[in-house]
């Protein structure tokens, strides 16, 4: 099966059933998404899948024809930090960093929905990724901080 995974197309041929997760890492060497519970429970695994967050370890790979795939190693520009990775850079929201891709990718695809969110629905979207090291309100941090450079790039206005 065609997997088009960060705007490239890889062929793979594996279980249908088999989750997307372990294609990502062991076939694909996409080894930001990590394993953390198998159950989709804790966000680790987080990817997008035509733009929205979706727990990887419970996906059947065998569902993501057609569909666009995206990865923490997927979001940067060349050289250039998407907003949310340099937001949690600048507001040193990650402390063991096991959480950090699945984190980056559930917030940019509550910033995709919800361009200002408040900080209440923050933390009501990013309920259920879980952070062992307890960064949460650095994270929240983060996002804000990435939902106002996103805000301020859509206007055309410069931001530190």
């Amino acid at each position: 099966m065609d997997l088009l995974v960060n705007g490239r197309t890889s062929h793979v041929q594996t279980d249908p059933e088999r989750p997307l997760l372990w294609v990502l890492r062991n076939e694909l060497g996409l080894t930001g998404a990590k394993y953390g519970c198998g159950e989709g429970q804790c966000g680790a695994c987080t990817v997008l899948i035509d733009g929205v967050a979706h727990r990887s370890c419970i996906t059947p790979v065998g569902s993501m024809a057609g569909k666009e795939i995206t990865t923490v190693e997927g979001l940067a520009d060349g050289a250039h930090l998407h907003p949310v990775q340099q937001a949690f850079i600048d507001s040193d929201a990650m402390q063991c960093g096991y959480c950090t891709p699945g984190m980056i990718l559930q917030s940019v695809s509550l910033l995709r929905k919800k361009p200002s969110p408040s900080e209440a629905e923050i933390r009501q979207y990013m309920d259920g990724n879980i952070c062992r090291c307890g960064t949460y309100n650095r994270i929240v941090a983060a996002i804000q901080k990435a939902a106002h450079a996103i805000t301020a790039d859509a206007k055309g206005e410069r931001h530190a």
